[in-house]
């Protein structure tokens, strides 16, 4: 046995390196604080980089605000900044201004239970105020965001918190930066006004196929064909979105981030957190741990004007927005899609 004397190292034995590792340590530290500088400094950026108006009405009277948090999702026509190149791959013609091509009501529950997308199809005959009856998208021509963000306020009952929407090549951007998203066709699609030529099949569809997928009314049923496809797509995406391929790859995340946060146009009290909240309601959604419905579909009928529209079941639409604006599940027997109503 060796003895060592008390304050004595033992003979062959190095002295610890204390100082070494306190150096190592402070470098770690100061790796840490400059990745989360960094990653706020990004975070702020991103925020910085969504398009804001007052998307939300400001006066006049409104549903009561209940629990839960309430998303108006719209998908507009918009063509700004577009060159004349990107509007001829698009397919979208050149037509000026802003109309809806998707609207959707997302619900998410107070109680983080499961989230609820109901499609309000476009064609819906609704009461816009000031305006009489007319078609939903056409509260969005009247008055934009804010007479739109009204009329289905007071057609559903249900207050709107947030607002967020996106134009034709933002959405085709997005689809581009994650490398486009995997549909199943089911019958041969065409549409020379949306540069849409699809055969039957599993397939990947590009940023510009993919907006003509979404956009499209040239199917039997129109409009409630186009919600059904848009609930499908967007299921698709946010299930890529939040998969490896995406959450991985650099290559594809940041684009993805950049490209959203510049698409978007979300209302003035909105940040980069909220739409974090609604991504994560909408990974629930396409995983399957959540309901997606259309509005209870009543019937099709005609404006003054002669133009065809989509009338909503009254005491349907009652019992699902009632569920909504309570936020309470709902209704088993109002749950629907398109593909079941107006064949």
């Amino acid at each position: 046995m060796t003895y060592t004397q008390p304050g004595h190292q033992a003979r062959g034995r190095a002295p610890e390196p204390r100082v070494r590792r306190r150096r190592w340590g402070r470098k770690v530290v100061a790796v840490l604080v400059v990745l989360a500088l960094a990653l706020v400094g990004f975070v702020l950026y991103v925020d910085y980089s969504l398009k804001r108006e007052q998307a939300l009405p400001v006066d006049g009277e409104r549903p009561q605000d209940g629990p839960g948090t309430n998303w108006l999702l719209v998908g507009s026509d918009s063509r700004e900044d577009l060159d004349q190149e990107r509007k001829d791959e698009l397919g979208t013609g050149d037509t000026a201004g802003r109309r809806t091509d998707t609207v959707m009501l997302v619900h998410i529950p107070a109680s983080g239970g499961m989230p609820t997308m109901v499609s309000l199809p476009r064609d819906s005959l609704v009461e816009i105020p000031g305006q009489g009856e007319d078609k939903l998208n056409a509260a969005f021509a009247y008055g934009g965001s804010q007479l739109l963000a009204r009329t289905v306020e007071n057609n559903t009952g249900v207050r709107i918190d947030h607002y967020a929407e996106v134009g034709l090549g933002g959405f085709a951007d997005i689809t581009d930066a994650i490398g486009g998203v995997e549909l199943c066709v089911k019958e041969p699609m065409q549409d020379p006004k949306a540069n849409l030529d699809l055969q039957p099949g599993c397939q990947t569809l590009q940023g510009p196929q993919a907006l003509g997928y979404v956009r499209t009314r040239a199917t039997a049923r129109g409009d409630l064909d186009r919600v059904q496809r848009q609930r499908e797509f967007l299921a698709a995406l946010t299930e890529k979105v939040s998969g490896p391929g995406v959450l991985a790859n650099p290559f594809r995340l940041f684009p993805l981030i950049l490209n959203t946060s510049q698409s978007f146009l979300v209302d003035s009290g909105d940040h980069v957190w909220h739409l974090g909240s609604l991504g994560l309601a909408m990974q629930g959604i396409a995983s399957g741990q959540g309901v997606t419905t259309t509005v209870p579909f009543g019937g099709f009928g005609e404006t003054d004007g002669g133009a065809s529209v989509v009338e909503w079941d009254e005491e349907g639409a009652e019992k699902l927005f009632g569920a909504l604006a309570a936020d309470t599940p709902v209704p088993q027997e109002v749950i629907t899609t398109a593909e079941g109503i107006g064949g």
